[in-house]
């Protein structure tokens, strides 16, 4: 005969890796420090600041 678990143990023991196993893909998704956050929005701005003065003026 084989070992004798405990389902519920079993399945929020799995659970538990499921959701451990998330939030390690959302933290390197996601998880960006302040230096990061602050040259990608500058780094943004600049871009949209560049493509405003190639805009096109309608003049009809």
């Amino acid at each position: 005969m084989g070992e004798v678990i405990n389902l519920n143990q079993a399945r929020k023991r799995k659970q538990r890796a499921e959701k451990a196993g998330k939030a390690a893909s959302n933290r390197a998704k996601h998880g960006r420090d302040k230096a990061q956050r602050g040259r990608e929005s500058a780094e943004k701005e600049k871009l949209d600041k560049t493509l405003d003065q190639h805009a096109l003026d309608d003049e009809e």
